[in-house]
């Protein structure tokens, strides 16, 4: 039998080098029990990667300093303990947040002692990066009237719903108060402590996540005169196509839309991590709606019905503003194809318009060539003749019986012939090279 103090498990097998990473990313942020009354201050920086690691440098001198251990560069999570309240590390892809817990007083007043007091009273870390998030949390223990909720957030619209089946009552207005935190008021029905926490976290994640979300509306509001340009443009450069001759004005033309696709590629790959951003945070705040379980109420709206009336006409806008770049870099693209089309087809007309040139041009050089030829053989003949000739007449002289004029005729074909022969040879050893 094999030895129980051998056996291992599956720690015997090799382990895939993210395994373990894998199995712990489900508990990379766990809910922590949360016991009623308390107070949560919650801030959202948004960080780069120099940043989040200085912001977990200092909260690991402030670990030191405590002899504690502080975050390593894994960690996405990490909470200390301090007398007065407990302190809450999360990083995040974009953004960091610091989140400070207190036990908040039996007193049923919301939201007193003010966050200005309450943040007077905390040893705060040094700020990673913007703030983007601000929220200051109250949950009480035991019920409240929805209308009583409803007159804190006063003069605006508050939403107020239950939430974990009827065990809560949940309240905001979704707007910054004079000390700049959006304010949410949760009365614990009945929840114990881990439903409590679980409940405040939804509530602080669907701000967070509401707020990023929105970073997209900006972008898609700088882009939208840009766009709306080169929708306009657009259809005049189609028209004057139809009417363009020639390669220049076609070239012309096809410059015009080059530049129109440069600027609108310009802005879409600058929005693009933006507008992905924003689907991706909208859909998180979605999964948040879902899962406090809200059971609306008569008179009020229910955050779902809130943020569906304010907060997707943004989302809309922004992902209408994507498909409107996607559709008009297809119709650029498109455009100048057939553009580049007529050009090259333009070009090639013209090049077979002097290749024909060249070719008429070769054949007149040619006919040219072979007249010259015929011309050079009659003077060279008549040059050689006439050479023959001054022979023949100085044979008769030294009394050799020779008749210059008959000579002369009778040599006349056989010097023609010699000399046709050899410009022949002449022309195709070089045309043979």
């Amino acid at each position: 039998m094999t030895d129980a103090g051998q056996l291992t498990g599956a720690s015997s097998f090799e382990q895939h080098p993210l395994r373990a990473r894998i199995l712990g990313e489900l508990h990379t942020r766990p809910t922590r029990p949360l016991e009623s009354p308390a107070r949560i201050l919650h801030f959202g920086f948004m960080t780069d990667a120099a940043q989040v690691e200085a912001d977990r440098l200092a909260l690991a001198k402030a670990c030191v300093e405590r002899g504690l251990t502080g975050p390593d560069p894994q960690t996405r999570q990490f909470r200390l303990e301090f007398s007065e309240a407990v302190f809450v590390w999360e990083r995040h892809g974009e953004f960091t947040t610091h989140s400070w817990e207190f036990g908040a007083a039996e007193a049923m007043t919301p939201f007193a002692p003010s966050p200005a007091a309450l943040m007077q009273t905390l040893r705060m870390l040094p700020q990673p990066g913007p703030l983007l998030v601000a929220v200051d949390l109250h949950m009480i223990a035991g019920d409240a009237e929805a209308g009583d909720l409803a007159r804190i957030f006063a003069p605006l619209q508050a939403a107020v719903t239950e939430a974990n089946g009827g065990r809560a009552l949940i309240a905001t207005d979704f707007a910054p108060d004079t000390f700049g935190f959006v304010r949410i008021f949760i009365s614990n029905r009945s929840m114990p402590p881990m439903a409590a926490g679980r409940l405040a976290q939804r509530a602080l994640e669907i701000e967070t996540y509401r707020t990023l979300a929105l970073m997209g509306l900006p972008e898609a509001q700088r882009l939208a005169p840009s766009i709306r340009r080169i929708e306009e443009e657009l259809p005049h450069i189609l028209d004057s196509m139809t009417k363009a001759q020639g390669v220049d004005n076609n070239r012309k033309l096809l410059d015009e839309l080059t530049g129109l696709a440069a600027e609108l590629e310009v802005g879409a790959a600058a929005s693009l991590y933006r507008f992905g951003a924003t689907r991706a945070y909208n859909d998180l705040v979605q999964s948040r709606l879902i899962a406090i379980n809200e059971t609306p109420l008569a008179d009020y709206p229910s955050w779902s019905g809130f943020l569906t009336r304010r907060l997707q006409p943004a989302i809309a806008t922004c992902v209408n503003t994507e498909a409107r770049q996607g559709d008009l870099s297809r119709k650029l693209t498109r455009a100048a194809q057939l553009l580049r089309t007529r050009v090259d087809t333009e070009v090639e007309a013209q090049n077979g318009a002097l290749l024909r040139q060249m070719g008429d041009r070769m054949q007149l050089q040619l006919r040219l060539q072979q007249t010259v030829e015929g011309l050079s053989v009659a003077a060279i003949t008549y040059y050689i003749s006439s050479v023959l000739n001054h022979l023949f007449e100085g044979a008769e002289k030294a009394g050799l019986h020779v008749d210059p004029v008959l000579g002369t005729a009778i040599s006349i074909p056989f010097v023609a012939l010699f000399v046709w022969w050899t410009v022949r040879r002449i022309r195709k050893t070089h045309g043979g090279e």
